[in-house]
């Protein structure tokens, strides 16, 4: 008799259900804490950086340059072009024996 209301209890007992959605939220907050402690731009407390350079994309035409310094974020965008445009040489450096640059305008 006690062997048959013991297994009736266990296989009604709201609260188990309850214990395994507790679970399941202790697995969503760990991933949500590690994939916050993974970002780069994270500054929480003593293990952010103060100064933070992201590059998306590098070398495609869509190359994105992400900087991060306090709390200011400024982004970069590639023009897709690779270092063309309509300039004209002004001049030239030269580097020297002991590692200084001398510029000679033309």
């Amino acid at each position: 008799m006690t062997r048959r209301l013991l297994d009736e209890c266990d296989a009604d007992d709201p609260i188990l259900s309850v214990v395994n959605l507790i679970d399941v939220f202790l697995v969503v907050i760990a991933a949500l804490l590690l994939a916050v402690a993974q970002s780069p731009l994270s500054s929480m407390g003593p293990f952010g950086a103060d100064k933070v350079t992201v590059i998306r994309n590098p070398g495609a035409a869509d190359m994105e340059i992400v900087v991060k310094d306090g709390s200011k974020v400024e982004r970069y965008k590639g023009s897709g072009g690779s270092g063309q445009g309509a300039g004209v040489k002004v001049g030239s450096a030269y580097r020297l024996p002991d590692g200084s640059l001398v510029y000679l305008p033309e």
